[in-house]
């Protein structure tokens, strides 16, 4: 790799320049040269269409300007007043540790070997006689439940050092609660003593997701050095954006898609910038995600609209039943855009990369050669980024498809149930937006680095 980006591509160019006539159908292997995620976007930047990329850069400074004053246009203003427990949630989580359990009978259950009558020995059920006929609720089940109740000494929070008990309820499908285990409990301040520590605790997870994290950026900064801790870089200012920005500004109100397309574009600036550097190839890179977001925010509007899709999802519906005034709707389109924005930078990305490299490895290919020749890789990449897609959302979802699957519902009747069309036409109109972005993305980047000929036609200035 060449340090100074805008002169590693004169000095690669060995050799004549080709003439105007040159057949540019004579290699028709060179896709392979530019396939895979390389993604390397710095070093490509000399010997450039001069005059394209100065379009390019004011195309993406107007945007960014754009997005910073709708940035600030809704940016959380801190009237409206949330309190804790508004939307459900509690006032406050504290550590805590388990130091006793006891199970109990649960309620509307009786237990194994209490079921009353008589054995074939007209003793008790047991058979072991002298033991008395137990009266048994019609309404009552023969199957054992798992019911405990937790003991735990709260670590943190009004009452530390203290213990308080919980009961549990059906907790056979649940991972086993044992002495030593760390909860998070949920306090709710204003219930009465022996309800403030609600049931719904969560386990102590922080740990194994911090080595997790660590973990991860670990790899990728063996694997892509100094790259690596720029990318790391642009996934923390993407998440900060919607920590930020995006999740004050919905429970302020603020009207969610306008939010979500604003952020978005932000995330997107941050993220390729960060990662790639500012080359022509990233803006590149940047207009395509951005054209194919906006495609996205249109088809999932007029889909949703035309799906009837109210956006009450069981989490939605939670918040509802709270107090949570909030667009639903709304919500689920700006969820549909932010959810295609990660997929449709990497395809971008590889794109303008993909057809960057094929110039580098021949010279001689012009305009029409790497655009088709960037197109074919773009063929096989979005056959298996549609794929991860719709298997991404399955596995989500795979719960409720086996519930459906439980009832024997029509397979028709399974597609356009609101849970399920809400995934479909989040899938579908994702992949849409993937497929529209590799023609623009590819068009702009082989225009960007075809070498320019007297007979080569600008068809971007037509």
């Amino acid at each position: 790799m060449e340090d100074d980006p805008e002169t590693g591509w004169s000095e690669r160019r060995a050799g004549p320049e080709p003439s105007a006539d040159h057949d540019h159908d004579h290699a028709p292997d060179r896709t392979g040269s530019g396939h895979g995620h390389s993604h390397d976007l710095r070093d490509l930047s000399g010997g450039f269409d001069q005059s394209l990329r100065r379009r390019l850069n004011l195309i993406a400074l107007g945007l960014f300007v754009l997005t910073i004053v709708g940035v600030v246009a809704w940016w959380p203003g801190g009237d409206r007043e949330v309190e804790p427990g508004s939307l459900g949630v509690a006032d406050g989580y504290f550590d805590a540790t388990v130091t006793g359990v006891e199970p109990f009978a649960c309620p509307g259950t009786v237990p194994s070997g209490g079921t009353g009558g008589t054995g074939a020995d007209g003793s008790g059920a047991d058979g072991a006689g002298g033991t008395p006929p137990t009266s048994v609720d019609p309404g009552a089940s023969t199957e054992e439940g798992v019911c405990l109740t937790v003991t735990f000494r709260l670590e943190q929070g009004p009452d530390a050092g203290q213990e308080r008990s919980v009961e549990l309820f059906d907790w056979g499908p649940y991972p086993e609660v044992g002495v030593g285990d760390q909860l998070v409990v949920p306090y709710l301040e204003d219930a009465l003593p022996e309800y403030q520590y609600a049931q719904a605790f969560e386990r102590e997870r922080r740990w194994p997701l911090v080595l997790l994290a660590l973990a991860f950026a670990a790899l990728v900064v063996v694997q892509g050095g100094l790259r690596g801790f720029a990318a790391l870089a642009g996934l923390l200012a993407s998440i900060g954006v919607i920590v930020v920005f995006v999740l004050p500004a919905l429970v302020g109100g603020e009207p969610p898609v306008p939010v979500a397309i604003v952020a978005a574009s932000l995330v997107a600036y941050l993220a390729l910038y960060l990662a790639h550097g500012f080359t022509p190839l990233t803006t590149v890179a940047l207009l395509g995600t951005l054209a194919s977001l906006v495609l996205v925010g249109i088809l999932s509007w007029v889909f949703t609209e035309l799906t009837v899709l109210s956006g009450l999802s069981e989490e939605a519906q939670y918040i509802r039943a709270f107090g949570g005034d909030l667009e639903f709707g709304g919500l689920l389109l700006a969820g549909i855009i932010l959810g295609a924005l990660g997929a449709l930078d990497d395809m971008t990305v590889t794109q303008a990369s993909a057809v960057a490299e094929l110039r580098r490895a021949d010279p001689t290919m012009g305009f029409t050669e790497l655009f088709r020749a960037g197109s074919r890789i773009g063929r096989d990449h979005i056959a298996s980024t549609v794929n991860t897609l719709a298997l991404a959302y399955a596995g989500a979802s795979l719960p409720l498809l086996l519930l459906f699957v439980e009832y024997d519902r029509p397979l028709s009747r399974v597609l356009t149930s609101e849970v399920v069309a809400t995934e479909l036409v989040r899938t579908l109109v994702g992949s849409i937006g993937l497929v529209a972005s590799v023609p623009l993305t590819t068009l702009l980047a082989a225009r960007l680095v075809a070498p320019r000929r007297g007979a080569e036609p600008d068809i971007l200035a037509r």
